[in-house]
């Protein structure tokens, strides 16, 4: 072990006053993450159902935003969807998704403690329940706070016992991981009841997001309606579950946050294991995490649950009981995210007893009930503990949050966390950054564009440049690094580290950059001086120029590939040259109506030959991320997948085949293998990362040796063209054929983890130079690209999709 279990018996120096310390326990076995059910990466061919798979961030509803003129409560009728008795949370004994309005309804008639809304929309269409629980409050009241909440957010102080200390609870992110919605709905009814709840209420909010993912706990899964893990998600924002997680945390400024997850055992409470974030202001944020998480320790042990009688383990601490696996890195879970907003004590919360893959499908029914009432009861206990250790430090945690938003409107630099901050806190701990000045984007394209709004949308402060500066144009837009929110700007906006040789295993990315992989050509400043005035919103970018001549648009960004999709589907005969789509004079209208809506920027076309291009069909064997940004992008796509091209693919629907998941080229039957082959011979093929090279070598079609990196590799590197990839278990390729050519090769790792094997084979040096993205022709005449990078990986590197939209558009004939 990391971290001596006897450290416990000094738990009770954190614990809130009259909380027992927890017990010396017996070791629990090793904590083993779950990844759900399957692959994380979700290897299989994603049969999304269209309704659900269409849906995108440009045509989801905005924003869910905090009413602060009411009063509370607030007595909102909650309606009720369709009863569904196939809800798989009925099996476990559960409340099913179409029962919950009703329960709120309930609860809220209770008496005046408790409000409920609809906060927004799932993927799939279903409600995003959210419940306020406090005292009565008026209209003014509900102000006063929100002035008080405004003045911490600046980093100044506040008068003391007159802010009501909010807490949030996050529940079900992952959707087959049911109990926290049940737990969350046990507190809520006892806190509507209790006469001891009365002082707790008077001084508190306490806000739980009822089930963050409705779509997942109807169908039994981990992912929403669109495929997605919303857990991997916050700082990408693709989804409209995340969107409405981002907003609660920026109106509400939780100083504690809780998400509720399942399965391992003995219960998991973070804090984590290094390597920690380095742009928390972690000094802060680790003294508050890990003594709440102490007194989750206690009260969940002190349920009474034992190994022998229920086969519950006490509770571990990864930061006190794991060596690595377990860390706070990146950005894209809901409690690493969280602190960012003033959250200076987030965990994860992992209740014990699964109840989920093959123990759902195989256990009997009284059994799983009987796990998920254990799980349900530790989750409430995690949170019951977790608001009486803010009112007993409501002082310390709102201080230390004012502290936070101080430090990065005051600019100071990375603070270093002292060792021994907390028992056990030593240099394998210590993770800071160096921030810049500012960060500037160069105005005009529809990638600075995005990454303002983005940001804006973050609650990030932007401005832009009055007047040309330092060679810089007037409309550049300025990041001031001295704001509240710097370490969320900078957590987005820097290149990151190369962690490799500190830890061995993380947990899941270690790189990220939006500044690096959104395309907006980012920089960082160390002096700052220009008059700037602030942006609440981009500036348009479309552009068509005056004339009457044809019209060129360079794909370099997906929303062009998305301008472009949406022309050739109102039937505008345009032609393709090297990256370059040509529109006729006559389509001018046509052009200027989708660079108004999607931001892309024509010019004149130097000259009008080309291959005519029609809206290209994809058949696509892939993961659900890459199926929906396929989408995102305008391109018609169909799945398929090994057994659909065994039952009878019709490949006339079709005009070039992607393949990264769930296509095996063996493993079709002979018809199934003669209809694709004919399909080979008259269409491209774009493929990505392992399955996509076994593809390609089984098809016969590029000559290419392909070369696997270490399997748990990711980050960002730079390519041989100065512009920058993202990786995730990284592929390259030798040998290459007199018919290939090499589009991209890897330059240099960057910022993430990348490692070589034990043999000294598959890291960043043994890439360095090889072939990342190939392209050719094989004898058949087919076109082909393959992919050895992750351009499309969660919706996320969005500067890197116009590379897989020029792929399709150069391989479709």
């Amino acid at each position: 072990m990391r971290r001596s279990t006897l450290l416990v018996l000094l738990s009770g120096l954190l614990l809130p006053a009259g909380t027992a310390a927890a017990a010396p326990v017996t070791t629990p076995p090793p904590a083993v993450r779950d990844f759900g059910n399957g692959p994380e990466r979700n290897e299989e061919a994603a049969l999304i159902g269209e309704t659900a798979s269409l849906r995108s961030a440009d045509a989801a509803a905005a924003p869910y935003h905090h009413d602060r003129t009411r009063g509370y409560p607030r007595k909102n009728q909650i309606p009720a969807p369709p009863e569904n008795p196939a809800d798989a949370s009925i099996k476990l004994g559960l409340i099913p998704h179409h029962a919950i309005a009703a329960k709120l309804n309930a609860l809220q008639a209770l008496g005046d403690r408790v409000s409920a809304e609809v906060i927004g929309r799932s993927a799939g269409g279903r409600d995003l329940y959210f419940v306020t629980v406090t005292a009565p409050e008026s209209a003014w009241e509900v102000r006063e706070q929100e002035r008080l909440r405004q003045q911490i957010e600046a980093g100044r102080k506040i008068p003391k016992n007159r802010y009501k200390v909010p807490i949030y609870v996050n529940g079900n992110i992952h959707g087959n991981e049911w109990e926290g919605t049940d737990a969350a709905l046990k507190v809520i009814e006892e806190l509507a009841t209790s006469p001891q709840a009365a002082e707790l209420l008077k001084r508190t909010r306490l806000y739980f997001n009822i089930t963050a993912n409705p779509d997942g706990r109807v169908l039994g899964q981990r992912q929403n309606g669109n495929g997605f893990d919303l857990n991997r998600d916050m700082i990408t924002a693709s989804q409209p579950e995340a969107r409405a997680m981002r907003q609660i945390m920026i109106d509400r400024q939780p100083v504690a946050m809780l998400d509720l997850h399942g399965y391992v055992n003995g219960t998991l409470i973070e804090p984590t294991t290094p390597p920690h974030g380095a742009n928390y202001e972690y000094d802060l944020f680790i003294t508050n995490t890990y003594a709440n998480g102490l007194g989750m320790e206690a009260a969940v042990n002190a349920l009474g649950y034992t190994p022998d009688k229920d086969g519950v383990h006490p509770v571990q601490i990864p930061f006190r009981d794991s060596e690595e696996g377990w860390d706070d890195w990146p950005p894209i879970f809901t409690p690493q995210y969280a602190p960012f907003h003033g959250a200076v004590a987030a965990h994860t919360v992992e209740i014990p007893l699964r109840v989920n893959g093959s123990d759902y499908t195989n256990l009997p029914v009284e059994e799983l009930r009987r796990r998920s009432r254990i799980n349900t009861e530790v989750g409430a206990a995690a949170v019951r503990a977790t608001y009486a250790h803010v009112l007993a430090n409501r002082d310390k945690m709102i201080a230390d949050q004012i502290e936070v938003f101080r430090r990065g409107a005051a600019g100071e630099p990375s603070k270093q966390v002292p060792l021994g901050i907390v028992p056990g806190f030593g240099p394998e701990d210590v993770y800071t950054t160096t921030y810049p000045r500012a960060y500037l984007i160069p105005p005009g394209s529809p990638a600075a564009a995005r990454l303002v709004d983005h940001l804006i949308a973050n609650d990030v402060r932007v401005e832009r440049a009055t007047r040309p500066f330092r060679g810089h144009p007037a409309g550049t837009y300025v990041v001031d690094m001295r704001q509240p929110k710097r370490g969320l700007a900078n957590v987005m906006l820097e290149a990151g580290a190369d962690i490799s040789p500190r830890v061995d295993a993380m947990y899941d990315i270690s790189g990220w950059s939006l500044g690096l992989l959104w395309g907006a050509g980012v920089s960082a400043v160390q002096d700052l001086r220009v008059p700037t005035e602030p942006v609440r919103a981009a500036a348009p970018t479309g552009t068509v120029p005056a004339g009457r001549g044809a019209l060129a648009l360079k794909v370099t960004d997906g929303r062009d590939a998305r301008a472009l999709n949406d022309l050739l589907a109102r039937g505008v005969e345009v032609t393709w040259a090297d990256g370059t789509a040509i529109v006729p004079p006559t389509a001018r209208e046509a052009a200027r109506e989708v660079a108004a809506r999607y931001g892309a920027r024509f010019a004149r076309a130097a000259t009008a030959t080309g291959t005519r291009l029609a809206p290209v069909r994809i058949a696509a064997a892939a993961a659900a991320d890459e199926l929906y940004s396929l989408r995102e992008m305008g391109f018609t796509v169909t799945p398929v997948s090994t057994a659909l091209a065994n039952a009878g693919f019709d490949w006339n629907t079709a005009d070039v085949l992607y393949v990264s998941s769930g296509l095996s080229y063996t493993a079709l039957n002979p018809a199934a293998k003669a209809a694709l082959d004919a399909f080979l011979a008259r269409g491209g093929v774009v493929t990505r990362g392992a399955t996509g090279a076994t593809f390609n070598t089984a098809a016969a079609l590029l000559t290419v040796t392909p070369v696997a990196g270490r399997g748990d590799a990711n980050g960002v590197v730079r390519m041989s063209s100065g512009e920058h990839g993202f990786v995730y278990s990284p592929r390259w390729f030798t040998g290459l054929g007199a018919e290939v050519k090499a589009e991209e090769r890897y330059d240099a790792f960057v910022s993430g983890h990348w490692r070589p094997n034990p043999d000294g084979t598959g890291g960043p040096d043994a890439a360095k130079g090889q072939a990342a993205v190939v392209s050719g022709r094989d004898e058949r005449g087919t076109r082909v690209v393959l992919f050895g990078t992750e351009p499309l990986f969660r919706n996320h590197p969005k500067g890197l999709f116009a590379q897989v939209a020029r792929a399709l558009y150069s391989t479709a004939r």
